[in-house]
């Protein structure tokens, strides 16, 4: 595995491995030449080693194969390298930053309220911290805070099960209220924006790998994307009642197909259309939310990995965000064509859109960046965006809020908010 969070032409790059003999001989090799030194597997079986990319080293997968020898053996893997884009345009901008809490998920926007709400959770399963937070968008300090209510504990379990712990969120201003999914519980929940109470707290297992939510207000829906299975999953925002799954079927066919699986949410409220992508086979799916209906589903060229979705009523364009090619690929979606191909950074995540100004911004997690795009695929600013950029919103007016991860509790460019305005 890939010690260097970021692999970029002309730079030095971190591997370990792990399951060799003790002892074994191990040499990287890319197109029949060396990558750097021959490493020996330590008494655990483990080895590290290191090597310069090539400065015109171009960016995408590369085939590397590991030798090993005393026993021999063979395996190769792939490395990806990003691509190197530069800091700039950093004077068109205005940037502030502020700490919130650990663990830092997703954030959103209420025009009612004139408030942020953001989603933390931390660590894996069983996850005893994660609080909803209500901020302040101008001053960005913390008004109000929510810690999730405990998860039932079932017969036989040994371990305390944690809380119903916060990532994705939406704001649903019909109703005044927040509705947040549970990943790790495979469900949601729904909140008050006033004092972030609790509403209604969604059965375990109601939506399987629950990742994002959106709400079409005008219909009474909330819609939330079930990651771990190819379904869309509908919800009366009035009754607080489950309304019929949308299905997901890939168009991907042939023996190493996988199924659709759903990740990001863009809904533009005048048509009624819901777009998501699928993490698994880099397509899009187009879904009319009056009938419920999946109208197309097609593959996005030049992808790999698409986790971040977002529509543009101006253009009428798809602005989708791939990690595994670390690229922002702009689409017409009413011919699945490709129209820009826009690279931008390692594990690009996210994207949000400023139709007004004809602009998107781009979280990159892996680049520690937020890059600025035009609609016609020229980047206009790469900016400075922390550790781990995760998630991106806008507030309508042009201001948008980037939320970012930590390596951990005392990483002092982690777990920040971020406010972008234009000058």
């Amino acid at each position: 595995m890939v010690d260097t969070p970021q692999v970029i032409p002309g730079a030095p790059v971190k591997i370990a491995g792990r399951g060799f003999v003790p002892g074994q001989q191990v040499q990287l090799t890319y197109a029949g030449a060396a990558l750097g030194a021959p490493a020996t597997a330590d008494a655990e079986g483990n080895f590290r080693t290191e090597f310069a990319i090539p400065s015109d080293a171009p960016p995408g997968q590369h085939p590397v194969v590991v030798n090993a020898t005393r026993p021999v053996a063979a395996v190769v893997h792939p490395l990806k390298v990003s691509p190197n884009v530069p800091l700039s345009g950093q004077e068109q901008f205005s940037v502030t930053s502020q700490p919130l809490v650990q663990g830092l998920y997703q954030v959103a926007y209420s025009a009612r309220n004139d408030r942020l709400y953001v989603t933390s959770a931390v660590g894996r399963p069983p996850v005893a911290q994660s609080a909803l937070l209500k901020v302040h968008p101008q001053t960005l300090a913390i008004e109000a805070r929510a810690t999730p209510k405990e998860v039932p504990q079932q017969a036989g379990q040994q371990r305390a099960p944690g809380v119903f712990a916060v990532y994705g969120v939406a704001v649903d201003d019909a109703n005044d209220t927040l509705w947040v999914t549970n990943t790790r519980q495979d469900t949601v929940a729904v909140y008050r924006q006033a004092d972030l109470s609790l509403v209604k707290q969604f059965e375990v297992g109601s939506v399987a790998h629950s990742r994002d939510v959106v709400v079409d207000a005008a219909r009474g829906k909330a819609f939330a994307s079930a990651a771990g299975a190819p379904f869309i999953k509908v919800f009366d925002t009035k009754t607080l009642q489950p309304l019929p799954d949308i299905k997901l079927e890939t168009t991907v066919k042939g023996p190493d197909a996988k199924p659709f699986s759903p990740f990001s949410l863009a809904f533009d409220a005048p048509t009624g259309k819901l777009y998501t992508v699928s993490l698994n086979s880099a397509e899009v799916a187009v879904i009319g939310t009056t009938s419920g209906r999946v109208e197309k589903v097609f593959v996005v060229d030049s992808a790999q990995s698409t986790i971040g979705v977002a529509y543009d009523p101006k253009t009428r364009r798809l602005f989708v965000a791939a990690q595994g090619s670390d690229n922002l690929l702009i689409v017409d979606p009413a011919t699945g064509k490709t129209l820009h191909n826009v690279l931008v950074g390692a594990g690009t995540h996210n994207v949000a859109v400023d139709s007004a100004r004809g602009q998107v911004y781009v979280s990159n997690r892996g680049a520690g960046t937020v890059t600025v795009v035009s609609v016609d695929g020229k980047i206009i600013a790469n900016l400075p965006g922390g550790t781990f950029p995760n998630h991106i919103a806008g507030d309508g007016k042009g201001t948008f809020y980037a939320i970012n991860k930590s390596r951990g509790a005392d990483d002092p460019q982690g777990d920040r908010i971020t406010r972008i305005t234009p000058r």
